[in-house]
Order: structure tokens, then sequence, then C-alpha cells
């Protein structure tokens, strides 16, 4: 009977510890949960393929949302004047990194932290003084500049190949994107022979008024300018540009997909997988000041055979045979 008592409390000890040991192993595992936040200056959540692909390149390096990585989504239905206060969100969750987009946003995430590591998608994060140099950042952020000045100027190279006699284009900019895309656009511009006019736009109601300008002023062809605000507005643009039958050139591909008539710029999903990919890097303790900024690596032309035919335009043969993508 003793021996039977001893191995009932044998088998207890054994219970216990089966039960105490995954509680210690969930608790161990929920410490290693590296947080990523991301901080997004759009009025609706970031559109695909943007996330998702950020989250796939993150699996690919061994990140598993739910398992080992949780991120933290927040973007300003409000408007930009939210920024600020949800950057200081993201800080006292104590993400352990901080993705954002676009410049403004990017200054806003620096002003909320110096400390918390911050991986930008900016469009001149040099020329717009956000960094200290593209091989050696300095402070607390690094991550990938996408040339938005320099893409922006070759926007209007193409749309005067698509557009014969053009003369006057309509640029529609978001001003808390910095000048740099309009004085590389007005410079080349002026090479081209071609003249400019600058339509701001700082909130969404401002889209149909900027259309409105850009007929009124005689533009034969709209440029929209690189920012996360105007490519998250872009159904309104392309639906306003298709009213006023203006052909436009957007930076994403995922726009001519939606009916825009052309795009040219960076490889949505290439480009996020590449920021995922710098994300893991810092999570694995590389400093940001210490980071190289990064390019884009991949680049689209894409033309809609279709949208074309709909503003009056026959696409020239020489830009369909330089076009990565052609959508009848």
């Amino acid at each position: 009977m003793a021996i039977d008592i001893g191995r009932r409390k044998f088998i207890s000890v054994l219970g216990g510890a089966g039960f105490l040991w995954p509680l210690a192993a969930r608790a161990q595992q929920a410490e290693k949960i590296a947080k990523i936040g991301v901080l997004y200056p759009g009025a609706a959540p970031p559109a695909p393929p943007r996330m998702e692909s950020i989250r796939k390149g993150l699996r690919q390096l061994g990140y598993v949302e739910g398992q080992n990585v949780a991120v933290e989504l927040r973007y300003a239905p409000a408007g930009l004047q939210q920024l600020p206060d949800l950057a200081a969100e993201l800080v006292r969750l104590k993400v352990d990194v901080i993705i954002t987009f676009g410049d403004l946003a990017i200054k806003i995430a620096q002003q909320a932290t110096s400390t918390v590591p911050i991986v930008a998608i900016g469009d001149d994060l040099l020329g717009s003084g956000l960094i200290g140099s593209l091989s050696q950042p300095g402070g607390n952020t690094t991550g990938l500049t996408i040339l938005a000045p320099e893409l922006s100027a070759k926007r209007l190279e193409l749309l005067q190949r698509m557009v014969p006699g053009m003369s006057l284009v309509a640029c529609l900019w978001d001003p808390t994107t910095g000048k740099s895309q309009v004085a590389m656009s007005e410079n080349a511009a002026r090479s081209m022979k071609l003249k400019l006019q600058i339509v701001e736009v700082r909130k969404p109601d401002d889209i149909a008024a900027a259309f409105r300008a850009a007929q009124d002023g005689h533009a034969q062809a709209v440029n929209v300018f690189s920012s996360p605000f105007l490519a998250s507005l872009y159904r309104e643009i392309i639906d306003r540009a298709a009213e006023h039958r203006l052909p436009a050139i957007y930076q994403w591909k995922e726009h001519t997909e939606a009916g825009g008539l052309m795009s040219y710029g960076p490889s949505l999903p290439a480009m996020f997988e590449q920021t995922a990919g710098i994300v893991v890097k810092v999570l694995k303790g590389a400093k940001p000041s210490e980071l190289p900024v990064e390019q884009p690596t991949k680049f689209e032309l894409v033309v809609n055979q279709k949208t074309a035919k709909a503003v009056g335009l026959t696409v020239p043969p020489t830009l369909l045979a330089i076009s990565d993508d052609v959508i009848d």
C-alpha cells in the first residue's frame, strides 16, 4: 500500500510538472514575440499587395504572424492630423520597430521617438533631410527610398510619348511630400518644352476640384506625383480622369490594373518584401544608423490599352515594346 501511495504521489508530481511546463513554455514563447508597428498615412488600410507582401517577406525569413511576430497597424481615417497620436500609440505599445511610409509620416514617427528603430519607405529620404546619408543614415531611421523626384520626372517623358502634341501637364501634388518632385519635374519639363500646372491636393475632397482646375487650365494630361495619401485615393483619381477624358500616369501597376491609363514605378510586391528584409535585420540587432538605405530593385511600365481607347489615344508601338505589361 505504501508503494501505491508513493506511486500516486510520483504520478501526481509528474502531472503537476506536465501542467506547469506548457504554461512556462508559452510564457517563454510570448516573450520572444517581436512586435512591429505600422504607421500608414492613408485614410484606409494599405491596399493590397502592401501588407500581404510585408507578411510574405517576414514569413520567408522565419517571422510568422501569430507565432513569433505581431503586427500593429495604424492608419488615419480622420486625416493626416491623426498621425502624431497614432505614432505615440505605437511607441506606448513598445513596438520593436516602426514601418512607415511617405516623408510626412516618417518625420512624425521621428518626432514620436528617437529610440525605436524606424524602417521607412520614403519618397526622397535624403533630399527631405530625414537621414544623414544613404550609406550611414544616422539616428534611428533607415529603410528604402523610392526615388520619387526622378521617377515623377521620368513619367513626364512617358506621357509625352503617349500623348501626341502635349504641351501642358497638370501634376497632382501632395504638399506634405516636399518640393523635390515639383522641382525635378519642372526641370525635366523645361528640357522637354512642356509647361506644368501644379495642383495641390491636401484632402480627399480636393480631387474633384483638382480635375476641374486641370480642365479649366486646358491641361492635356495628368501626372499623379508620388504620395501614400494620393495612392490611397487612386480609385477616385481614376474615375475623375475618365470623367474628364484626361490621360493620366500613375506610380503603381495596381492603378493601371484598376483602370488608369499607364504607370511607371517600383514593383509593389518586390518593394514591400524588400522592406520586410530590412525589418528583420533590425529585429536581429542591426542598428538603423549604420544600415544603408536601399533602393527598389524592380521597376515596371504598365499600359492599359482599353483606357487609352476610351480617352481617344492609340498606344505607340515603341511604348508597347518597352512595357512590362499591357492590359487589353
